[in-house]
C-alpha cells in the first residue's frame, strides 16, 4: 500500500522526530510514550536564531513594526506548553497565554461571529433536504407523477419511470454538488477569496429555493435543483475549509462542528417549516421548497464583515493582510503572531513537498505524494461512510418511511420533526467529546450501534399484528436510536475531519474530491432508495444499509488516523507515518490490548502510542 519507497521519503523521514544515536537511552524513553513523535521544527535551530528568522520574517514581509513582537511569538511557538519560561514576553502577553491555556473557549467577539456566520451556512443543505422531504408527499402528485391505482389510501405512491424521476428530481442537487460544484471551488477560491466564494454560493442558494418554489413542471423543478446543487457543493467545500482555517487547534474539532450543528439544525427547521405549511392546501411543497433560501441570504448579507482566512492570504502572498486577519480572530497580538508565523514556518515545509502549482498537478498530489494520499484515504472514508451508514434515507425519505408504516402524512410530518430534534440535541455533546475522545474514537463506538438500531428497525417493519401503536412504536423507537448514535460520532467527524487533513496547497483540491465523494454518493442514495423500497421492500432496503455500516467501520479502523489538538499544520507528520506501518500497529498493537483490557478486564499497561506531539512526551517523561 505505502510499503514501497517514494521520492518523498526522504522528506517524510526529515518530519519524523528521528533520534541520534548517542541519545539512544533518551529515546527509548520517549517510543515507549509514543513510536513516532511530531517534530517542532522551531526546535531544530537554536534560540538566538529562531528570533532573528522570526524579526527577518516580520521585516521582508511589509511588518517591521511588529518584527519584536514576532521574535516573541516565535519563541512561545518553539515551546508552546512552558511560555512561562520566555522572559522576554511583557507581562499582559503572559497574562493572555496563560488565559488562554485556563480557559481553552476564550476567543474575540470575530472568532464567533464568523464561525457562526459559517453555521448558519451549513443549514442551507439541511434545510432543503427536508423541504424535499415534505414535499415528497404531495409534489409527485401535483405533476402527476404516481398511479391512481397504487393509492392505497395512505398516500400517492409514484409507479414504475415515475419512481425514478422522483429519485432524480432528489438526487440532482447532491449528483451536481459532488460532480460539478465541488470541482469550481479551486478557481472561485484563487480568484475570489474564500469569503468572495461564500457569498457568490450564498447568492445561488438565495434564488434557486424560490426558483423550485415558483416551478411550473418537474422538468423546472429539477433545472433549478440542478443550479442549487452547484452551489452546495462549492459552499460545502469551502465553508468547512475557511472556519479550520480560523480555529486555534485546542478547539478546531468543536469549532467547525457547529458545521454539522448547523446541518442539523437546518434539517430541524425546515421540518418546521414543513409543519408550519401543511395545512395550505396545493402550494404546501412549494412554501416546503421555497423556504430553504433563508439561512443563504443571511450568509451572504454577514459574510461580508468577515476577516479573510488567514491561511489563505498567506498561500496567496499577502502575508501583512494575512497577520491583520489572524490578529481580529484571536484575543492579543502575541497569540495571533504565535499561531500565523508557526503556520508559516509549516507552510514553508509544506512547499518541499509540493509537486506541481498547477491545478490538475495539486489535484494529483491528493493521490500521487504518500502523505497527502493518506490524508485522502482517511476524509474518502468518512465522507462516503456518511453515506454508507444510511442516515440520509431518514433525512430524504422519513415521512414517506412513516406514512407506509400508517401514519397519516400529518402524522408523518411530526415524526419527522422528532427525528431532527434528535439530530439537534445529540449534536450538542459531541462539542465537548470531539476534542477530548478524538474524531476516530467517536466513529469506531458509533458505527456498530448504527448497524444494530438500523437492522432493528427493519426488521420492526415486518410486525404486521397487534394494534397500531405497537406497529409504528418499534420502528419509531429505533429510527431515534439509530439518529442518536450517528449524531454522536459520523455525523459530526465527516466534514470536519475532511476539512482538516489536507495540507494548505492542496486542501481546495482535497475537500473538493472529499465532497465530491459525499456528494455523489449522497445522490446515488437519494436516487436509488425509492425503488429499492419496492424491489428489496423496505426491511431490505434497512439491511443493507445495517451492512454498510460494518464495512464502514473497518474502513474507519484502517485508514482515519486521530486529529484531535493538532495543529493543522501539524497533522503534515501525522499522515507521513506509512499506511502499511499504521495498520500494523493498530491490528498488533493496539486491538490486542483492548480486547485483553476492555473485555477480558485485565489490567495490562496501555502500549506506546503511534505518534504522539513532541512537548506531550516530554511532559509525561518528566
Amino acid at each position: 500500500m505505502d510499503g514501497k519507497s517514494s521520492p518523498d521519503s526522504h522528506t517524510e523521514k526529515e518530519m519524523i522526530h528521528a533520534p541520534e544515536p548517542e541519545k539512544a537511552d533518551i529515546s527509548g524513553r520517549r517510543q515507549s510514550v509514543a513510536l513516532n513523535i511530531v517534530e517542532n521544527p522551531l526546535k531544530r535551530g537554536t534560540r538566538e536564531q529562531t528570533v532573528l528568522d522570526a524579526q527577518s520574517f516580520a521585516e521582508l514581509n511589509g511588518m517591521p513594526e511588529h518584527a519584536d513582537l514576532f521574535g516573541r511569538a516565535a519563541l512561545v511557538a518553539r515551546d508552546p506548553e512552558r511560555f512561562d519560561l520566555v522572559d522576554e514576553l511583557g507581562g499582559d502577553e503572559r497574562a493572555a497565554l496563560a488565559y488562554e491555556k485556563d480557559h481553552k473557549w476564550h476567543g474575540p467577539i470575530m472568532l464567533w461571529y464568523s464561525i457562526a456566520l459559517c453555521a448558519i451556512g451549513a443549514a442551507t443543505q439541511g434545510w432543503d433536504q427536508t423541504g424535499s422531504n415534505g414535499a415528497n408527499l404531495s409534489f409527485p402528485q401535483a405533476f402527476g407523477l404516481w398511479d391512481p391505482a397504487l393509492n392505497d389510501g395512505k398516500g400517492a405512491v409514484p409507479a414504475g419511470r415515475d419512481e425514478w424521476i422522483v429519485g432524480t428530481i432528489n438526487a440532482i442537487i447532491f449528483l451536481t454538488a459532488g460532480l460539478i460544484g465541488a470541482f469550481i471551488v479551486d478557481p472561485l477560491n484563487h480568484y475570489f477569496g474564500r469569503r468572495g466564494e461564500i457569498f457568490i454560493t450564498a447568492c445561488i442558494l438565495t434564488a434557486t429555493p424560490i426558483g423550485s418554489g415558483f416551478a411550473q413542471s418537474w422538468q423546472g423543478l429539477f433545472a433549478a435543483r440542478f443550479v442549487m446543487g452547484i452551489g452546495i457543493g462549492a459552499k460545502n467545500a469551502t465553508v468547512p475549509i475557511y472556519s479550520a482555517e480560523m480555529a486555534p487547534a485546542r478547539v478546531r474539532g468543536a469549532l467547525v462542528m457547529f458545521w454539522q450543528l448547523w446541518v442539523v439544525a437546518g434539517i430541524f427547521l425546515g421540518f418546521c417549516a414543513n409543519v408550519i405549511v401543511k395545512d395550505t392546501g396545493s402550494i404546501s411543497w412549494r412554501l416546503q421548497l421555497g423556504s430553504a433560501f433563508i439561512p443563504s441570504f443571511i450568509l451572504g448579507i454577514g459574510i461580508f464583515f468577515c476577516p479573510e482566512s488567514p491561511r489563505w492570504l498567506m498561500k496567496h502572498g499577502k502575508i501583512a493582510r494575512g497577520y491583520d486577519s489572524m490578529r481580529r480572530l484571536r484575543a492579543h497580538p502575541i497569540i495571533g503572531a504565535r499561531d500565523y508565523y508557526y503556520s508559516y514556518v509549516i507552510y514553508k515545509e509544506e512547499l518541499k513537498l509540493a509537486r506541481g502549482a498547477g491545478y490538475f498537478a495539486r489535484l494529483w498530489d491528493c493521490f500521487a505524494v504518500p502523505r497527502i494520499r493518506r490524508a485522502n484515504y482517511g476524509a474518502s472514508t468518512v465522507m462516503i461512510g456518511q453515506q454508507m451508514c444510511g442516515i440520509n434515507i431518514i433525512s430524504f425519505y422519513s415521512s414517506s418511511i412513516f406514512e407506509r408504516v400508517g401514519y397519516t402524512a400529518e402524522q408523518a410530518l411530526y415524526a419527522s420533526l422528532g427525528y431532527g430534534a434528535i439530530q439537534v440535541v445529540f449534536t450538542i455533546p459531541t462539542l465537548f467529546l470531539i476534542d477530548t475522545k478524538g474524531r476516530r474514537t467517536l466513529t469506531l463506538i458509533t458505527f456498530p450501534l448504527m448497524c444494530i438500531f438500523l437492522l432493528a428497525a427493519g426488521l420492526s417493519l415486518l410486525k404486521t399484528t397487534g394494534s397500531r401503536g405497537e406497529q409504528i412504536g418499534p420502528v419509531v423507537l429505533f429510527v431515534y436510536l439509530f439518529t442518536i448514535a450517528y449524531s454522536l460520532g459520523e455525523g459530526p467527524v465527516a466534514f470536519q475531519y475532511s476539512a482538516e487533513v489536507f495540507p494548505t496547497i492542496q486542501r481546495e483540491q482535497g475537500m473538493a474530491w472529499a465532497v465530491c465523494i459525499n456528494n455523489t454518493f449522497a445522490g446515488v442514495l437519494s436516487l436509488t432508495f425509492p425503488r429499492m423500497q419496492t424491489v428489496m421492500t423496505p426491511t431490505g432496503a434497512f439491511g443493507f444499509y445495517a451492512g454498510l455500516n460494518l464495512i464502514a467501520w473497518f474502513m474507519v479502523f484502517c485508514f482515519v488516523r486521530e486529529t484531535k489538538q493538532l495543529t493543522l499544520e501539524e497533522l503534515d507528520q501525522v499522515f507521513s507515518v506509512p499506511t502499511s506501518k499504521y495498520i500494523s500497529h493498530e491490528l498488533t498493537v493496539w486491538l490486542p490490548w483492548f480486547l485483553k483490557r476492555y473485555i477480558l478486564r485485565k489490567n495490562i499497561p496501555r502500549p506506546p502510542l503511534i505518534l504522539e506531539k513532541e512537548e506531550k512526551v516530554e511532559k509525561i517523561l518528566e
